[in-house]
């Protein structure tokens, strides 16, 4: 049993599967895999398998093997094929009945696999990711949010000091000091955010901005000569503006502090790979859309992104009309 999990964890980590579910059913376990955004029904086990596939990574992960109700979270490192350190993150949890579901988390290094779609979108990061506010990042679970800060930050920080909040961390990248929510020792997001102040970093990744005080601390660490990078939760570049003023953020800090707004999607090309699309607000669109609060829709420009990758041969007419409102 042990070789069929490992086995098992390096076919996950061949296909850069992000996140694995073990889901109880009601007589089998299901495993479902996330990879690049898409969530993929992959195969079926028995009660009894699933259940010692789950002995044996809490075991490994310094979990406690005889807790199947409580929430638990553990850890453990792995080497994929090409001896490359993929770090694992582990969270179970029992459901009303006391059947444990388990989520495997991997966390990659940074690579070279990154990919956009226009070009000069990236070249347009590249030129703010120079100056100093606050880029913020929104698309859904799994559309490379964290990849695209990561691979921003790597590029424009050569020479400097990098810090990142997160829970948790989800790629490893030694160049940078990561920094890891954990409550339970006094460490939550307020207490790193007001650390990275004083640890004065020249770029600052910020995980996620949940609520009004991490929004006034990330636009504060923009103020004060900061790149800060950040994601949040909208359907939508002008969305993201909504969910600001809606957090407290003033029009004001708004102009003041924001470069940049980018929502984004991973998108599967007709070669087989996938690829980012942005929709961006920067410059006078970004401005404008402060000072006249448009519909928090999709920008014009994405469908004719979309239109000319199709013609020129990069997607199939399927798939962007399946995006077409992000």
């Amino acid at each position: 049993m042990e070789q069929q999990i490992q086995r098992g964890l390096q076919a996950l980590m061949d296909e850069q599967v992000t996140d694995a579910y073990l889901w109880p059913q009601a007589d089998c376990y299901q495993l479902r895999v996330l990879i690049a955004g898409e969530l993929i029904t992959r195969q079926q086990f028995s009660v009894a398998s699933a259940k010692r596939i789950m002995s044996y990574l809490k075991f490994r992960a310094n979990m406690n093997i005889s807790e199947h109700r409580r929430p638990q979270a553990g850890a453990l490192h792995l080497v994929n094929r090409t001896g490359q350190g993929v770090d694992v993150r582990l969270s179970t949890v029992g459901n009303y009945a006391g059947q444990e579901s388990l989520v495997v988390r991997f966390i990659y290094p940074v690579t070279n696999q990154f990919q956009v779609l226009v070009p000069a979108q990236w070249s347009q990061l590249q030129q703010l990711g120079h100056q100093t506010g606050v880029m913020l990042f929104a698309g859904p679970m799994g559309s490379g949010k964290t990849t695209t800060m990561y691979q921003l930050a790597t590029l424009v920080g050569e020479n400097k000091t990098v810090m990142t909040i997160e829970d948790p961390v989800e790629i490893t990248q030694p160049q940078f000091l990561q920094t890891q929510v954990n409550e339970l020792s006094g460490m939550d997001d307020l207490t790193l955010l007001k650390v990275s102040l004083r640890h004065r970093p020249q770029i600052l990744i910020i995980g996620e901005i949940r609520d009004a005080r991490t929004a006034q601390l990330a636009i504060q660490a923009g103020l004060s000569g900061q790149l800060v990078l950040a994601t949040i939760h909208a359907r939508n570049a002008r969305g993201v503006l909504s969910r600001l003023r809606q957090l407290g953020v003033s029009e004001y800090y708004l102009s003041q502090a924001l470069l940049g707004i980018n929502y984004q999607r991973l998108i599967p090309k007709t070669d087989g790979t996938w690829a980012v699309l942005f929709d961006q607000l920067v410059h006078s669109a970004l401005q404008t859309a402060i000072d006249q609060s448009p519909p928090a829709v999709i920008g014009a420009e994405w469908t004719q992104w979309l239109a000319k990758l199709v013609k020129e041969g990069q997607l199939d007419a399927q798939v962007a009309q399946q995006f077409q409102t992000g």
